[in-house]
């Protein structure tokens, strides 16, 4: 309809004015939705740093409760609901967290070896700094090893058997043995290394060094003996193939 020359009653034509509205609106809808998803794993990531601040050699991850590593955390009980579902799973969220830990230490520590040095020296030292740093981490995956939970001693076990693939991986590829020997062989060390961890968390500086020391001796054996076995595997192949 006109009126003198110009449309009435129909409905404003959506300029660039209208466009550019919406744009900012989503614009902000955006950037609010990702401001609230950092404060959510920043409160996730308080709770999980609440926690691991409150284990210590006379306190273990069971005798905590909700209330106490909220207090810590500096938020409301009910608040912890939002980001875990109990405490259980913010345990096993712990196991997880510090088992990952580890294993990136102890990959960068291979990635060191690399550039020349000694796999089980460097290995060892890695594993014994970690422990030295974080011990409350480590009281975690023991306690928890062999504790009531059984959530909690599977996902410890996941961990564990995370390190002995690694190694296997490693000792297959550079020691050409068997997947299984190289199995049996990663197996061993890690067990005697965390039995060494273990025996650590309660030593003076001096005792640890020494610990340490045994440790690598330990493992060199393991080693050798692993290359003795497999060296005579392939003499036993050669000489069937020859025959």
């Amino acid at each position: 309809m006109r009126v003198n020359g110009k449309k009435v009653g129909d409905k404003p034509d959506p300029g660039p004015a209208f466009g550019l509205s919406s744009g900012l609106a989503n614009r902000k809808v955006t950037v609010f939705v990702g401001i609230r998803a950092q404060q959510k794993e920043k409160t996730r990531r308080t709770l999980i740093d609440a926690a691991f601040s409150q284990l210590c050699a006379n306190r273990s991850f069971s005798n905590l409760s909700l209330r106490e590593v909220a207090r810590e955390a500096g938020i409301a009980p009910t608040s912890f609901y939002r980001h875990f579902r109990d405490m259980e799973e913010l345990g096993l969220t712990l196991v997880d967290e510090g088992g990952l830990t580890l294993r990136q230490l102890m990959r960068q520590a291979r990635q060191r070896i690399a550039g020349g040095g000694s796999v089980i020296s460097t290995s060892v030292q890695t594993f014994m700094e970690f422990v030295e740093n974080n011990p409350n981490i480590f009281r975690l995956l023991l306690r928890e090893r062999s504790g009531t939970s059984a959530a909690f001693r599977q996902a410890v076990a996941r961990e564990i058997q995370h390190f002995i693939a690694e190694l296997t991986d490693y000792l297959e590829a550079t020691t050409q043995a068997p997947r299984e020997e190289a199995y049996i062989q990663a197996e061993a060390m890690v067990t005697i290394v965390f039995s060494a961890g273990a025996d650590a968390l309660d030593m003076t500086p001096e005792e640890c060094r020494a610990l340490s020391e045994r440790t690598i001796s330990q493992l060199r054996m393991i080693a050798m003996g692993a290359e003795v076995l497999n060296r005579k595997r392939r003499e036993s192949l050669s000489r069937e193939s020859l025959s």
